[in-house]
């Protein structure tokens, strides 16, 4: 299938590993340009080159922290002065720590907004003017499984979380005139680094992985590279009637029916 992605140009955040990276990778393997961003510089560019070499694409690497607005701002001006236009948004970021409500204070409580929720709210605001007058645009947040099935100890996560879900649904609203289509991903167990944050502290990792496997119908975690190519579909002008939904993948772990 063509994914008629060849020459679109993408932003990846969170991109010098795990899901953002796979993500980056998948898209440059489709043709798209990609610009990536996260905060570690070395390992941002790191990453633009193991792409490069994988892909024999050419990959933009731009330092950013989401969290910081000044730094946002600068970050969108400097992909469009690259390609001149942005056709795809890969919204993610880091999570916030894992622990009981009545252990988080308000700062904590403001870290995770400003990450996870308008951080998401923010960049998409800002890929808006290069995407409406193309009358085009892809709007992808990676979110958590966690909106759909509880997952403990994450009420920082889930909160914000929620919140983008419901934030994805009015702009799938508000953005369909322009053929803007916005979407949620939501993974379950995927092996990236974050997976030691939601095992229980007591317990060998490895056991614990086991264990969570158990309750998984693939009987397995799911790799990067399968999130990566279901948000290259949404990328896709194959997906663009598909708007305002938050689609997990967690190899049928999630038990809600709707």
């Amino acid at each position: 299938m063509d994914l008629q992605l060849t020459d679109k140009v993408a932003i990846v955040l969170a991109a010098s590993k795990g899901l953002g990276k796979a993500i980056a990778n998948t898209l440059s393997a489709e043709g798209a340009k990609v610009i990536i961003g996260s905060r570690d510089a070395e390992e941002l560019n790191k990453t633009a080159q193991d792409i490069r070499n994988l892909t024999g694409n050419e990959v933009t690497a731009i330092r950013v922290d989401v969290a910081d607005a000044e730094g946002v701002n600068e970050f969108v001006k400097q992909a469009v002065a690259v390609y001149g236009r942005i056709d795809i948004l890969l919204n993610n970021a880091g999570g916030p720590p894992f622990d009981k409500f009545e252990n988080f204070d308000d700062e904590q409580w403001q870290k995770a907004f400003e990450l996870n929720l308008l951080s998401m709210a923010r960049t998409s605001r800002l890929v808006l003017p290069y995407m409406k007058p193309t009358g085009s645009g892809r709007i992808i947040n990676i979110i958590s499984g966690s909106v759909k099935s509880v997952l403990p100890n994450s009420i920082l996560s889930t909160t914000m979380r929620m919140g983008v879900v419901g934030m994805a649904k009015l702009m799938a609203d508000e953005l369909g005139p322009y053929n803007i289509t916005v979407n949620n991903v939501a993974p379950g167990f995927i092996l990236t680094d974050r997976i030691k944050h939601t095992l229980p502290k007591d317990v060998d990792p490895e056991e614990a992985i086991k264990e969570k496997t158990k309750s998984i119908p693939l009987g397995r975690i799911g790799n990067p590279e399968e999130l990566a190519a279901l948000v290259t579909f949404l990328a896709s002008e194959q997906a663009a009637y598909i708007t305002g939904q938050t689609i997990q993948i967690d190899g049928g772990a999630g038990r809600s029916i709707y």
